[in-house]
């Protein structure tokens, strides 16, 4: 009797020990805060999309001291989202992201422009004031004004770059003539701080023929020689492109979940809304696979940057459709 009752403690042990589901962790940092330009992987998380497939998701909110090359690069994540001028210039220098897959199709990029200024056309930049975030994102803006021929070291015939914060003062106080916007986000701070749209000139880098690939997610390469890891990243993708699907026909509700895990309590429910709601035009048409036209369109426009390009020559290796392939 004794030695049954042994045994039966001795199983009962090992069955403790051993879990009965084992989910897949996946550890996605983000380019920026939580907001509505995140929300497809909030969405996602919430909703049980990713537990669907057997993940367990940890998702990093960013901020202005994170980088997301820099994070993957020292093994903080599996997965960033990043901007493809930023990933490919990260790569130049030796962290060699790969984009396994582009929510987002269409930029969301502006210069915002005060039309008391006189501009009415990007030739009337020259001997102005430009409001430029950094930190990977001037390389867009760096890569126009060349297209343009026009000097970004200011002069008559050129531009004053002002280093913009990740806010909208330079314009408010009119130190710049134009500042950097997105549809989403800083052009709606502009409007809440009492400035019409009338009052306001915007050139979409979309429609300036210049617009660089925006929201990708992207992993290190070494990773994608293993299978276990592309079939990992393919359940991760079907499931965020579940999440964007959801957001964009549930606007308020993604909002809403967004809002739920805003950490900082910095966010509005009126102004995630109204993010969600133009965050929505930019994913649309996406199934998550990249467009190597976009990407070409993308690398064309970074090696044009004149005497400083963004990169030097052109990449090799850098997306692959190993991931969407499974979807």
């Amino acid at each position: 009797m004794k030695r049954i009752l042994a045994l039966s403690t001795g199983l009962a042990t090992l069955l403790a020990a051993a879990p009965a589901f084992s989910a897949d962790s996946v550890t996605l940092q983000l380019k920026w805060v939580t907001q509505a330009q995140f929300a497809g992987y909030y969405v996602a998380k919430d909703k049980g999309f990713y537990e669907e497939e057997g993940l367990d998701v940890t998702i990093k909110a960013g901020g202005p001291d994170i980088a997301p090359p820099q994070v993957i690069a020292g093994g903080g994540a599996d997965v960033v989202v990043d901007w493809m001028p930023s990933a490919l210039a990260s790569r130049e220098k030796g962290v060699p992201l790969v984009n396994i897959a582009q929510p987002f199709k269409t930029s969301g990029m502006m210069l915002t422009c005060l039309k008391e200024t006189g501009i009415t056309k990007p030739e009337d930049f020259k001997g102005k004031t430009l409001g430029v975030w950094f930190f990977g994102n001037e390389y867009p803006f760096l890569s126009w004004m060349a297209t343009l021929g026009i000097p970004t070291a200011g002069g008559a015939d050129g531009v004053t770059v002002l280093k913009q914060g990740f806010n909208v003062d330079p314009l408010i106080q009119k130190q710049a003539a134009c500042i950097s916007t997105m549809t989403y986000n800083e052009y709606w701070q502009v409007i809440d701080a009492g400035i019409t749209p009338e009052e306001l000139v915007v050139f979409k880098y979309e429609e300036q023929g210049v617009a660089t690939m925006e929201d990708g997610l992207y992993v290190l390469e070494s990773n994608l020689e293993d299978p276990a890891f592309v079939d990992k990243m393919a359940k991760f993708v079907r499931a965020s492109m579940k999440g964007w699907a959801y957001a964009r026909e549930n606007t308020e509700e993604a909002a809403g979940i967004v809002l739920e895990n805003d950490e900082t309590g910095a966010q509005t429910e009126a102004h995630q809304v109204r993010m969600m709601g133009e965050i929505n035009k930019l994913t649309e048409g996406s199934d998550g696979t990249l467009d190597p036209a976009d990407y070409e369109r993308t690398v064309k426009i970074l090696l044009g940057g004149g005497s400083d390009p963004v990169i030097t020559k052109t990449p090799e290796g850098a997306w692959s459709h190993a991931v969407t392939n499974k979807l």
